[in-house]
């Protein structure tokens, strides 16, 4: 007897029931919601330790444009989130969102560092977020790259709206993270000098900025390391709006014309203003004079009671 194939007689093979049930919510609900973009490019890398003679640190990076669908509400918005004194976060996704989690996990970072009496490892803080992305089960939009140094050494995660995380030597989020992931992918490398990861990182945001609509503006990078955290704000501004002299006063004469004409324009407006018992007051006659004809050759008006 012949064996049966993958799909005759099992259960094996394509369902099109959700293609039926999709259709029949698109026809209650006026149509199907539409997917939002996150925007931004946020990046961030590991350098240092090994023989490159350096410290272990975490260098991230973000771009500076706010938008709320086609329009740029912000070209100058900060993106790496204050978490702690030895950790940062960048965030993508929905503004509100990410300011908000931020600083809920920022609060609840300081008053688990004041119970232990010791700073915060960088590991609490993604358990901290995963577990309350992930209660939402994507509907709070924070998509986030988290960084810093601790006890245990330099570490860097993504952290998705679901709720899953990663771990690895450099990570790209957001909208222009293809672009920038490109970059990193061609010139990354183990062990690196802190200026040679802060460049990077601003190529790559670069790389973010001018292929993604959803990216712009400027570049941000922040340094973490045992010594300390060092934000440069504005690093690189390759989109810098140029100064206009904004004087576009041309002389009489520099556009030709055929002929000309003045025409004298007389209005006559009576007012009558009346009060609550009925009772009208003194009229107001209003008559504004041929333009020109007023004292001095501006314009004039004469008012009688």
């Amino acid at each position: 007897m012949a064996a049966k194939g993958p799909v005759e007689g099992s259960s094996i093979g394509f369902d099109f029931s959700n293609y039926a049930r999709n259709e029949f919510l698109g026809q209650r609900l006026n149509g199907l919601p539409k997917a939002t973009s996150t925007g931004t490019t946020i990046v961030g890398l590991k350098f240092g330790g090994g023989d490159s003679g350096e410290e272990e640190g975490i260098c991230l990076g973000a771009d500076t444009r706010a938008t709320g669908g086609p329009i740029v509400a912000d070209k100058n918005c900060e993106k790496i989130h204050y978490l702690a004194p030895h950790m940062r976060c960048c965030g993508a996704g929905t503004a509100a969102d990410t300011e908000f989690v931020t600083n809920l996990i920022s609060s609840n970072l300081e008053l688990h560092a004041l119970s232990q009496g010791r700073p915060a490892r960088i590991v609490t803080a993604m358990t901290m977020l995963k577990q309350y992305l992930f209660r939402y089960q994507g509907h709070v939009g924070a998509y986030l790259v988290l960084g810093g140094v601790d006890s245990t050494g330099a570490h860097l995660f993504t952290v998705h709206a679901h709720g899953s995380t990663d771990k690895l030597p450099y990570v790209t989020m957001g909208s222009g993270s293809l672009a920038a992931m490109a970059v990193f992918e061609s010139a990354f490398k183990q062990n690196m000098k802190r200026q040679e990861a802060i460049d990077l990182v601003s190529r790559a945001i670069r790389s973010g900025v001018f292929n993604d609509l959803g990216s712009g503006s400027n570049v941000d990078v922040a340094v973490i390391t045992k010594a300390g955290t060092e934000m440069l704000r504005n690093y690189e501004m390759p989109n810098e709006r140029g100064v206009k002299s904004r004087n576009y006063k041309f002389r009489r004469g520099t556009t030709a014309w055929t002929k000309e004409s003045i025409r004298s324009l007389v209005v006559s407006e009576d007012v009558r203003i009346t009060s609550g018992a009925g009772k009208e007051q003194p009229g107001v006659e209003v008559r504004p004079v041929a333009i020109g004809a007023g004292p001095g050759g501006e314009e004039g008006m004469e008012v009688d009671s």
